[in-house]
This record gives structure tokens, C-alpha cells and sequence, in this order.
């Protein structure tokens, strides 16, 4: 008998059930990929319905036990288990074709694993993730709403989301400390967005780390001019990071380019 006592430097919390678990799997609509590459599979619960789906499976675990209880307890090939840290991975290396992204994501590193899928969208069409739900509700929050903040915009730039349902406590074990939300990102631009990509990262952040303040007074310390802007550019400008759509976090960046060029 095989068994798994969950590490909690890890923030390993395994799901128990298994209606649940192919519930989550079915979240998969299987459009443009055929790869699934499933990150932190534990005791392999998500692991043995994606194995009876038409994927092309591959799970990456950080967990040596894990692992050996994967081999031992779940029909998968051994060259498809990818042993190490999901953070620390080149994606691009390892994979070259579209790989859809699936996993009940340890809560203290969830955050992580978003801002690193962004990184990878070019090659990452899909994502069915088990977040804490306060995280997941900031992913796909909207503007005007206390959720909405860094993690939503940056999200929102490259991918749909979708807020799928939520999981209670007592389906995992050990059970935490909070309700899970289950979520869903389909990516909507694979390529560059119309702006500079990295500029584009530091407006939002920088917008956001002041929420309180209106944007011609949060983001004075990047030293750009907007006396000669459009109305458009003076309205956005006088509104706070919230108010904002991503649409108009691009026009602002686009902007800004134009008058450092």
C-alpha cells in the first residue's frame, strides 16, 4: 500500500474527491491541443481521468515520493513525468506544441504560476486551475470592483476568464483553512500585445501599488508629459488604476511610447 503524507512546506492539500476531480478534467474544451501538462499531480486524482481522455499527458512534480506513488498506483509512462519545479522549468524546451495547463495549484505559489503560464502563453492555449478563491476572483475580476487589480489585468491581457465553480474544504485533505474556486483561461492573444509588453507591465503595477490616487498622481514617478494628450489620454489620467479596462491600460502605454520615441 502506497500512501502520501502531505508536506506542508509544499502546500500540497490533496483533493478527495473524485466527482470533483472529473468534473475539473471535463473543464478541459480539448480546442487546438492535444498535449495536457497537469502541475503538481500528488496522489494522481486529476492524473487517472486526464489518462482516460485522448491527451497526451504529461504531469511535472516536485515531490520524489509523489512521483513514486504515481508510478506505482497510475497507469502513466514514466518519460511523461517531468520531476522538478514547475517555477523553475523552460516550457519552451520542453515542449514545442500547444500544451494546455491543468492542476489544484498549492496556494503559495499560485500567483507564480500565472505571472509564469503569461510568460509561456505563446505555447499554453488553455488553463483549467484550482486556486484559493479569494486569488481566483482576482484573476477574473472586472474593473470597478475591489478584486480587480494586478493579477487580473495582467491576466486579462492574453487570456478569457472564466470563474467555473467552487470547491468547499472538506474535499481536500488536510483540509485549509479556505473555499477553492476552480477557473478557466482561454487565450486570446497569442502574439505581442499592440504595445510594449514590458512597459505595459510596469504601468499596471505601478498604477495598482498606488490604487488609491488617481493615475496623473500614481505613475508621476515614470516622468512622462501629458500636456500636449488627446482628451482621451487627460480622462484616463484623471481616473484610478480600478476604473481602467486592459483596452485602456494599452492606449496608455501606447502613449507613453510615443513620447519617449
Amino acid at each position: 500500500m502506497y500512501t502520501l503524507k502531505p508536506k506542508k512546506y509544499l502546500g500540497q492539500h490533496f483533493l478527495t474527491e473524485n466527482a470533483i476531480a472529473q468534473k475539473i478534467v471535463n473543464s478541459l474544451t480539448c480546442e487546438c491541443y492535444n498535449n495536457v501538462l497537469e502541475i503538481g499531480p500528488g496522489k494522481g486524482i486529476l492524473t487517472k481521468f486526464l489518462l482516460n481522455k485522448n491527451f497526451n499527458t504529461y504531469v511535472i512534480e516536485i515531490d520524489p515520493e509523489a512521483i513514486n506513488i504515481l508510478i506505482n498506483t497510475i497507469n502513466i509512462n514514466k518519460e511523461k513525468i517531468i520531476e522538478g519545479d514547475f517555477l523553475k522549468v523552460e516550457l519552451n524546451s520542453l515542449f514545442k506544441e500547444q500544451t494546455a495547463i491543468i492542476g489544484n495549484f498549492p496556494y503559495n505559489i499560485s500567483s507564480q504560476i500565472i505571472i509564469k503560464i503569461i510568460e509561456n502563453k505563446a505555447i499554453i492555449p488553455e488553463v483549467i486551475g484550482m486556486f484559493q478563491k479569494e486569488v481566483a476572483k482576482r484573476i477574473v475580476a472586472k474593473p470597478n470592483t475591489k478584486e480587480y487589480g494586478i493579477l487580473s489585468v495582467l491576466t486579462q491581457a492574453y487570456y478569457k476568464t472564466e470563474y467555473l465553480f467552487t470547491v468547499n474544504e472538506g474535499c481536500f485533505f488536510p483540509r485549509p483553512k479556505v473555499k477553492s474556486g476552480l477557473i478557466r483561461l482561454k487565450r486570446i492573444n497569442q502574439n505581442l500585445l499592440k504595445c510594449n509588453e514590458i512597459l505595459f507591465n510596469q504601468l499596471v503595477k505601478t498604477a495598482f501599488n498606488q490604487r488609491r490616487k488617481i493615475l496623473k498622481n500614481s505613475l508621476s514617478k515614470l516622468n512622462f508629459s501629458f500636456a500636449t494628450a488627446d482628451h482621451n489620454i487627460k480622462d484616463l489620467m484623471h481616473m484610478r488604476a480600478e476604473q481602467l479596462t486592459v483596452e485602456n491600460f494599452i492606449t496608455l502605454t501606447k502613449y507613453i511610447e510615443s513620447q519617449s520615441s
